[in-house]
């Protein structure tokens, strides 16, 4: 059969269906080629930018740190660690007056250069502050005192005294250093050694200190309570408007007395005062005209009030000694120190609280204690049951101030021994 009558056989669509698809397939075939230019590929290359040398960095410089002995300087540290002298001069022309005055156990912290020259140095002086130099363009050393801001929270505790106060608070959670705070302001009027009763109770709010969210420390006791044998004793701090801080009653009578009651804080006493006591190494009838307090040599002893040192050195029987004058009326001795603290000197003034000297036994004595003496007048008078003179009160220019913060603080530590919900304003 012909192709003309196949085609018969097809419809009308299809047919014409094929014969575009031959058109097209001999277009193709019969169309003239062209050369592909030998620069245009399917594949190509990305053209980098010429390689240059790499600049060379400079080294991270890491930080070297120890800390101040007793006796040094900067000269000596810097000599000990190979560091440069002559930085020593410049931290000194940088420096305010008494940045470099170092203090045992300080932590000192520094970055050199590879000719041992300092190119940042910091004295730490507490987790909030330190004193840093460092260089500028021109590589002088430039100063600058730098503070961080930390978080204070209160927190309320409470505790029953069943053995003693540090035991007792100690067992109830409260840092050692609170605790010493606490026998301090009511130092005053407590005998701690003495006066404290089993089933005494005490509750305290202070400040914990934080940074950047972990504890770094413990702040101030903002209020304390104590229930000493029956009666209620009360303290408040109270900063006035030119930033002095004390302790008061509520009242606004000062807590603090014009003398210590006991010159060391932890302590044994082991001898009375008595006007008819043998003497222990003379074995003769002898007055104690003071109050014997054992404890361990080198334990620190404390100046019991404001005064003027008007004797230092060694005397007779009580050996290592220093006599105290406080204003026209009072004298206080104490003896038998191990040694003296660098600052106590006939002529120096001396705070209340000021370490004068350490616990020995030169002189006439069979162990390490502090022989102490109270003179009122120049007559010894019992350092134990002496009435002694109180402080100032609040003044009456903060007055007001005072008694609204007062109360504010006394029912905020009531709230807590209330089991209601404690809170206080924090602009008091």
């Amino acid at each position: 059969m012909s192709l003309s009558g196949r085609l018969q056989y097809f419809p009308l669509t299809h047919a014409l269906g094929i014969g575009a698809a031959l058109i097209v397939l001999f277009t193709v075939l019969l169309w003239p080629s062209e050369q592909t230019p030998p620069s245009q590929h399917t594949s190509f290359r990305i053209e980098l930018p010429p390689a240059t040398e790499a600049e060379p960095q400079t080294p991270a410089l890491s930080w070297e740190s120890t800390q101040v002995k007793s006796g040094d300087s900067l000269s000596t540290i810097f000599g000990r660690q190979n560091l440069s002298a002559v930085d020593v001069i410049e931290l000194a022309a940088a420096a305010p007056k008494g940045v470099l005055q170092l203090q045992p156990g300080q932590t000192l912290k520094w970055t050199r250069s590879e000719d041992n020259h300092v190119q940042q140095f910091v004295i730490e002086l507490s987790p909030l502050a330190s004193h840093t130099f460092s260089r500028d363009e021109e590589g002088a050393l430039q100063y600058q005192l730098e503070e961080r801001h930390a978080d204070y929270r209160p927190r309320y505790v409470t505790a029953t005294i069943n053995n003693s106060l540090f035991y007792d608070g100690s067992e109830a959670g409260i840092p050692d250093q609170v605790l010493y705070q606490l026998a301090a302001i009511f130092g005053w009027d407590i005998d701690f050694a003495l006066d404290i009763r089993k089933g005494d109770t005490f509750s305290l709010i202070y400040d914990e200190i934080f940074l950047d969210g972990d504890k770094i420390g413990d702040g101030n006791i903002l209020i304390a309570r104590f229930n000493n044998n029956g009666r209620d004793i009360t303290a408040v701090r109270y900063e006035d408007s030119d930033g002095n801080a004390n302790y008061y009653a509520p009242d606004g009578r000062s807590m603090r007395k014009e003398f210590l009651r006991n010159p060391m804080d932890v302590f044994r006493i082991s001898s009375r005062f008595n006007l008819g006591r043998r003497h222990p190494v003379l074995n003769t009838i002898r007055a104690h005209k003071g109050t014997d307090y054992a404890a361990p040599t080198g334990t620190p002893i404390k100046a019991a009030g404001d005064g003027k040192i008007i004797f230092a050195g060694r005397k007779g029987g009580y050996g290592n000694c220093v006599i105290i004058q406080h204003g026209s009326r009072y004298q206080t001795l104490y003896a038998h120190m191990s040694k003296f603290n660098r600052r106590s000197r006939t002529g120096r003034i001396v705070k209340q609280g000021q370490i004068i000297g350490y616990v020995g036994m030169t002189g006439l004595a069979t162990g390490p204690h502090l022989h102490y003496e109270f003179r009122v007048d120049g007559v010894h008078r019992d350092s134990l049951r002496v009435k002694l003179p109180k402080a100032k009160s609040i003044s009456s220019s903060e007055k007001d101030s005072f008694m609204r913060k007062s109360k504010a603080m006394v029912n905020w530590l009531s709230s807590f021994t209330d089991n209601t919900t404690a809170s206080l304003d924090s602009s008091l």
